[in-house]
């Protein structure tokens, strides 16, 4: 009976154990997004570029394409100098509906809004399904692949709540 209740005891310290560092990880990856919408809104082109592995690839399901995250960055920096500047206010929002990992990668599953407003009052808003794999080197989390499957609705997004 004793040993029952020892082995018992262990699974339930490995159990517990198990549960505090998953909990760790998705409190990390969750201040890693929330990084990135900081950089966002502030238009700190340099901050949101150090969220991504520096070999990171961007897959378009829009344009059937995949090509290097540098090559997306160049073509999304006028929208964060913008912001910088004031020309406009910007956002980033995150939804996950499947998060995967362990130690040092991640898969996360879910789906992305981002909102601008120009001086005129003109609102923007594109809403898509999103895959990210990241990984964790020297203690943060950085974006590998960004797959920015399909679009959605607002209708869409707002079933999300």
């Amino acid at each position: 009976m004793k040993r029952i209740v020892k082995l018992s005891l262990w699974l339930l310290l490995i159990i517990t154990n198990a549960a505090i560092a998953d909990d760790q990880i998705i409190k990390e990856l969750d201040a890693t997004w929330a990084e990135l919408a900081r950089t966002v809104a502030e238009g700190d082109f340099e901050g949101y570029k150090k969220g991504y592995h520096q070999d990171a690839i961007l897959v378009s399901g829009f344009s059937k394409d995949s090509y290097p995250i540098a090559k997306a960055l160049a073509s999304w920096k006028s929208g964060f100098d913008d912001t910088k500047a004031k020309k406009m206010t910007a956002g980033v929002d995150f939804y996950f509906t499947q998060r995967l990992h362990d130690q040092t990668t991640a898969h996360e599953t879910g789906m992305f809004r981002y909102y601008t407003t120009d001086k005129q009052g003109k609102q923007t808003e594109f809403i898509a399904h999103m895959n990210a794999l990241l990984i964790k080197k020297e203690g943060k989390w950085l974006i590998m692949m960004e797959y920015q499957k399909s679009q959605m609705t607002r209708a869409q997004w707002d079933a999300l709540k």
